[in-house]
């Protein structure tokens, strides 16, 4: 218990990741891990078995690259590997398309079910469903639309909550050309609805160019599921079709009137967030057999149907030297280093992994798919002496992330030599994608001698519980919460139990002579930036990720409407995968204190992460 400095640590290392299980004789519960060194031998070892050699120096390299929480595996990598729990080691992942039958819709019901009692939160786009009062062109029965199906996912999630089941986070995701888009927009404006879903419009191109030229929008649906409804036939690639298909345009609204209608939606209640497809699907390095119309809950990685998150995070407050003085500086070397074990390790998750479906591991043995982050990056600002909103500070992160970027591709590429290529690759195909077309021409002649050995490799997660338990580090890319706050925690019997929380960058200060009360400029939390400051920091950073990122911009409460919705044209035009943002307000205030069910999370919120 030595390492951790702060009370909650060790308590979500004692409830969330260490292995417990039944004694030999049933005769009561054993506790495998004594300590959170136990833990990280226990992952260490389980991932090292799945090398075909020198099994204790990548036992012994895996080690010591967890050791003092330099690098952060997603939470289920840590709480199951290694232990004879049979549960799946990936948090998230995004279902099947969703046929337009009720056969296929409610296979799909179970499909999320079986998925969401292993523990693996999902995303489902809905676009594939019938707008709601269409006839059917064989059938002739009249659908009652997406949301109304929706509303049966969000009840099957509460029913597994119910029973114990571990917690459930859902993404649901509908085009912005669906001709119930405006129902889906408006549903969270009860709080009792869908509580246990994060909503997203997947926002087009050509539906911005319409609201930059002041258009009527056309709400269309693929023609052949339809019977004798509009006149007019445009082409569209719709979610679910290789191709373009025949589609009938059912009404038109004003571009700008439902852009509204989603910013001021957001604006009122968090929600919907935005997805940019086409940039989405613009930048997929396997855009030559995917079209991406839906992402995990916390959006940081946009995935094919069956697809999953296997991620993991460098704490870059580790790699920091001489904090706080003239000669403050990262570790270039010990970050390049601990990049390149993590994607080996993380490598290693895909073979050593269950998965609740055979197409669930399909999919990831095909790809290799991971996402290698960084943590603590506001931290590790403050210490260096940088403003989280500086150019200084943009700069030095945008350099972390093309270090992190450029030798995680390399690790890769050397995988594949030794390992072999992931079975989806296509040289060719490949090399055309836009984000492996920004890499150094050194990476990419290698990539076309020998291949690579995971599709993609970069994203930024939330690390929201695994910062928390690595003695609270600012998570994520998100600047620091607070210096000093409490926090509140649901345990295992039911009650919620009280915490401080004391930021490391701020107690290392204190600790060296620091006057905790008369802070430097540099110590600025999440309530002292702007909004455009949150979107600038994402900015910076996205050249470099070929997944996505998880960021939330912070918005305050009295913060002007039109304001707010620059952001998202601004998000847009700098060329992010989305924007999500959370302004406090009477809908979101309603649900998150309630006191009966918690609000609907993403796949690394502390009640869900590591059970």
């Amino acid at each position: 218990m030595s390492r951790f400095d702060s009370e909650i640590s060790a308590f979500i290392w004692d409830t969330k990741y260490r292995h417990r299980g039944a004694g030999r004789r049933g005769d009561g519960e054993r506790i495998f891990d004594q300590t959170v060194e136990d833990s990280w031998r226990r992952l260490a070892n389980a991932l090292a078995a799945m090398e075909p050699l020198q099994h204790e120096l990548w036992a012994q390299r895996f080690y010591h690259n967890l050791a003092d929480f330099r690098f952060l595996p997603g939470g289920r990598i840590l709480a199951g590997a290694g232990t004879a729990h049979r549960v799946t080691l990936f948090n998230c992942f995004v279902m099947g398309a969703i046929e337009d039958s009720m056969e296929a819709i409610f296979e799909r019901l179970k499909e999320g079910a079986l998925t969401m009692q292993q523990g693996g939160g999902i995303g489902c786009d809905f676009s594939t469903l019938r707008p709601a009062g269409s006839r059917a062109q064989h059938t002739g029965t009249i659908a009652s639309g997406p949301v109304s199906f929706m509303r049966i996912w969000d009840a099957m999630c509460a029913t597994l909550l119910s029973t114990g089941s571990r917690r459930g986070a859902m993404m649901a995701t509908l085009r912005c050309d669906h001709p119930d888009i405006e129902r889906f927009v408006e549903a969270k404006r009860d709080p009792r609805e869908l509580r246990h879903f994060n909503l997203s419009v997947l926002v087009s191109d050509e539906f911005m160019a319409a609201v930059d030229g002041d258009e009527d929008w056309s709400l269309v649906f693929p023609d052949r599921h339809l019977e004798g409804q509009g006149d007019e036939l445009i082409a569209r690639r719709w979610s679910g079709e290789g191709e373009a298909v025949p589609c009938r345009v059912l009404r038109r609204v004003p571009a700008r009137q439902l852009w509204q209608q989603i910013m001021r939606a957001t604006y009122d209640c968090a929600e919907p967030g935005v997805l940019f497809v086409d940039q989405i699907n613009r930048h997929n390095n396997l855009h030559y057999r995917e079209q991406i119309s839906a992402t995990n809950p916390c959006g940081e990685i946009p995935l094919p149907p069956y697809g999953a998150c296997n991620l993991g995070s460098v704490n870059l407050l580790q790699f920091v030297r001489e904090p706080f003085g003239d000669r403050a500086r990262l570790d270039w070397d010990g970050i390049r280093d601990c990049a390149e074990l993590g994607v080996r390790m993380l490598d290693n998750v895909i073979d050593l992994s269950r998965y609740p479906l055979p197409a669930q591991e399909q999919q990831a043995r095909g790809s290799r798919r991971i996402g290698i982050g960084i943590t603590g990056l506001a931290d590790a600002l403050i210490t260096l002496g940088l403003h989280y909103d500086s150019d200084a500070a943009r700069q030095l992160a945008a350099r972390v992330m093309q270090t992190l970027r450029d030798s995680a591709y390399r690790t890769s590429i050397a995988l594949a030599e030794e390992k072999g290529a992931f079975p989806f690759f296509r040289r060719d195909d490949y090399l055309r994608g836009a984000d492996i077309r920004s890499l150094p021409d050194e990476l990419r002649r290698d990539i076309a001698a020998g291949g690579i050995r995971n599709s993609h490799l970069i994203a930024i997660a939330p690390t929201g519980t695994i910062s928390l338990l690595a003695n609270c580090v600012s998570s994520g890319v998100e600047p620091v919460f607070d210096f000093r706050h409490r926090r509140r925690v649901l345990t295992a019997s039911g009650d919620y139990r009280e915490f401080d929380i004391v930021d490391p960058a701020y107690r290392l200060w204190c600790d060296r002579g620091g006057n905790g009360d008369a802070l430097p400029e540099v110590f600025v939390a999440a309530r002292g930036l702007t909004p455009r400051a949150h979107l600038q920091m994402e900015a910076a950073l996205q050249p470099f990720v070929d997944n996505a990122i998880s960021k939330t911009v912070n918005v305050p409460a009295d913060y002007p409407f039109e304001a707010f919705q620059s952001l998202y044209r601004e998000a847009f035009a700098l060329g992010l995968k989305g924007c999500t943002t959370f302004r406090p307000n009477p809908v979101t205030q309603s649900v998150l204190t309630s006191g009966d069910e918690a609000p609907a999370s993403h796949c690394c919120n502390i009640e869900r992460e590591g059970e």
